[in-house]
C-alpha cells in the first residue's frame, strides 16, 4: 500500500522536483495549490490536486486528507524588497502556523518543513545545525520569518506531532522557473549589472528533495539539517553560465560599495515608482562575508549528496533547453 504524502508549494521550484521524486517514489501525493497557480508542470507528475492556500486555514483543512502520513511544507515566500514584509511575514509566519495547526487537526505523523541556511541570519565562521541563529535581531526579513517559521513548527513536537527542519542553501537545477534562471537570460543578453562579492553554498534541487524524502523516515524527530555544498563566488557562478552560453566570461567583481550604492538608488527611486528593484538593500547585505556550512549531518543520516556547481549549472541549463526557455 502506497503512503500519503501533502505538499505545499507543488507548483514552485522546489516542490515540482518534490513531487516528481515522491510520484517515482510510489507515494500517493496531494499537492495543494492556489486557484490561479499555473499547473503546467504539475500535471506532469499526476499527483491529486487540491485548491487552497497555506494563509488561509479553512481551505487548508479542507485539502489535507485525514490521516496523511507525511505533510512536505515547501510553500514559502522568498521576497527580498521591505515593502512586501507584510505579506511575507503571512506567508511565511502565518502559513507555517497554520499548516502545523492543520496537521495536528488531521493526526498527521511527521511534518518536513523546508527552512533555509537564511534561518541563521548573519553568523560567520563555520555553520553547523549546532550554530544559535541571529536571524531573530536581522532587518532582512526573509532572514527573520524563517527562523520564526522553523522555530514555530519544532514548538509541535511537544504537542505530538513529529517535525523535521531542511535547511538548503542556493538552490540550482532542473524546473528552476524564476530563480537562478533568471540569471541564465541576464547573462546571454547582456543585462547582468555586475558581479556582487558573495559567497554562497549551493544546493543541487535533486539531492535536495532526495534529503526530504529520507527525512520522512530517518530524518531526527525535533532535529535539523543544513543542505549545502560547494562554497562558490557569484563570480565562479557566473563565469560557469557564460561559458554554457559562449558569452564573454567576466574576470571581476563588482566592489561591495559599488554594489550597495547601487541597491540604495534603486530602494530610493523604488518610493517613487512603486516597482521593485532589481537589487535591493536587503540582497546586498551579506556581501562580502564569509563562512563555511557543513552538511555532515545530512550525509551520515539521510545519505545527502554533495554536487558539485558545474554539474547543478549544467542540469539547470539542459532543463531550460529542452524547455525552450533559452
Amino acid at each position: 500500500m502506497s503512503r500519503t504524502a501533502f505538499v505545499t508549494g507543488g507548483t514552485g521550484f522546489v516542490g515540482l522536483n518534490l513531487v516528481q521524486r515522491l510520484m517515482a517514489g510510489d507515494w500517493d501525493v496531494t499537492a495543494l495549490h492556489r486557484a490561479s497557480s499555473d499547473l503546467t508542470y504539475l500535471k506532469r507528475f499526476n499527483p491529486r490536486l487540491a485548491v487552497g492556500e497555506i494563509t488561509d486555514p479553512a481551505s487548508l483543512l479542507a485539502a489535507l486528507p485525514q490521516g496523511t502520513d507525511t505533510v512536505f511544507h515547501v510553500a514559502g515566500n522568498t521576497n527580498m524588497w521591505r515593502k512586501r514584509n507584510a505579506q511575507q511575514t503571512r506567508d511565511n509566519v502565518e502559513g507555517t502556523r497554520n499548516v502545523v495547526e492543520a496537521c495536528l487537526a488531521r493526526g498527521v505523523r511527521r511534518l518536513i518543513v523546508t527552512s533555509s541556511i537564511s534561518a541563521y541570519g548573519g553568523v560567520s565562521g563555520v555553520v553547523t545545525e549546532e550554530t544559535p541563529s541571529l536571524a531573530g535581531q536581522s532587518w532582512v526579513n526573509y532572514e527573520k520569518t524563517k527562523w520564526q517559521a522553523q522555530e514555530l513548527a519544532l514548538a509541535a513536537v511537544s504537542r505530538g506531532l513529529e517535525v523535521v527542519v531542511m535547511q538548503p542553501g542556493a538552490i540550482m537545477g532542473p524546473y528552476d522557473i524564476g530563480t537562478w534562471s533568471r540569471m541564465f537570460l541576464m547573462v546571454r543578453d547582456g543585462k547582468l549589472p555586475g558581479v556582487p562579492p558573495a559567497t554562497l553554498s549551493f544546493t543541487h534541487v535533486r539531492e535536495c528533495v532526495a534529503a526530504h524524502v529520507a527525512a520522512a523516515d530517518r530524518g531526527e524527530n525535533g532535529g535539523q539539517y543544513i543542505l549545502a555544498g560547494e562554497s562558490a563566488t557569484m563570480l565562479q557562478l557566473v563565469q560557469e553560465i557564460a561559458r554554457l552560453l559562449g558569452k564573454p566570461v567576466p574576470t571581476s567583481e563588482t566592489p561591495v560599495w559599488a554594489v550597495k550604492a547601487i541597491a540604495a538608488v534603486g530602494d530610493f527611486m523604488s518610493t517613487f515608482t512603486g516597482n521593485e528593484p532589481s537589487f535591493t538593500p536587503e540582497m546586498a547585505e551579506g556581501l562580502g562575508g564569509s563562512f563555511t556550512v557543513t552538511s555532515a549531518k545530512a550525509i551520515r543520516d539521510l545519505g545527502y549528496e554533495v554536487v558539485p556547481l558545474k554539474t547543478m549549472v549544467r542540469d539547470c541549463y539542459d532543463w531550460m533547453v529542452a524547455e525552450g526557455r533559452i
